[in-house]
């Protein structure tokens, strides 16, 4: 499955557009729309059409990511917001944390689990605060897993 348009959106939205490096609330070197990683140095500048095409590589990336373990963990065929929900959610905290987490064990064992909306609201502190931004994001992911609402 791929990321639909509307979360790419999103995604650009949340994330924000950085065009110099900056520390992320987490403490993680960042620069474009989220981007974190060992190619990210302080002081680095980019163009807008950069921060897009590493946004497109690390969508790809996290997507080749919830594929391979999906089909590790057995995971059940998902609606297309679902699975946008969770590429929003694993962008945002990463696929390794996404796997450990008590959301994706549930989501591997009944994506129409009720309580699936309530994990994710749950992941809203970066720097052992609670972030306001966090707590829309992760709102609105669920509204999107559950609900179908983009907007």
């Amino acid at each position: 499955m791929e990321a639909s348009e509307k979360i790419k959106e999103l995604i650009r939205g949340w994330e924000g557009l950085r065009l110099t490096a900056y520390r992320c609330p987490a403490g993680a070197l960042t620069i474009g729309y989220g981007h974190t990683g060992p190619d990210v140095f302080p002081g680095q500048r980019i163009s807008p059409g950069f921060a897009e095409t590493l946004l497109e590589e690390d969508i790809a990336r996290f997507e080749a990511e919830l594929d391979r373990w999906g089909m590790i963990d057995r995971l059940p065929e998902l609606t297309q917001p679902q699975y946008d929900a969770l590429l929003s959610f694993a962008y945002n905290v990463g696929t390794s944390a996404l796997r450990r987490s008590t959301l994706w064990r549930r989501v591997c064992a009944d994506p129409s689990d009720p309580s699936i909306p309530a994990e994710f609201r749950r992941w809203v502190h970066a720097g052992g605060k609670v972030m306001p931004g966090l707590v829309k994001r992760r709102e609105r992911e669920a509204q999107i897993y559950e609900h179908g609402k983009y907007d």
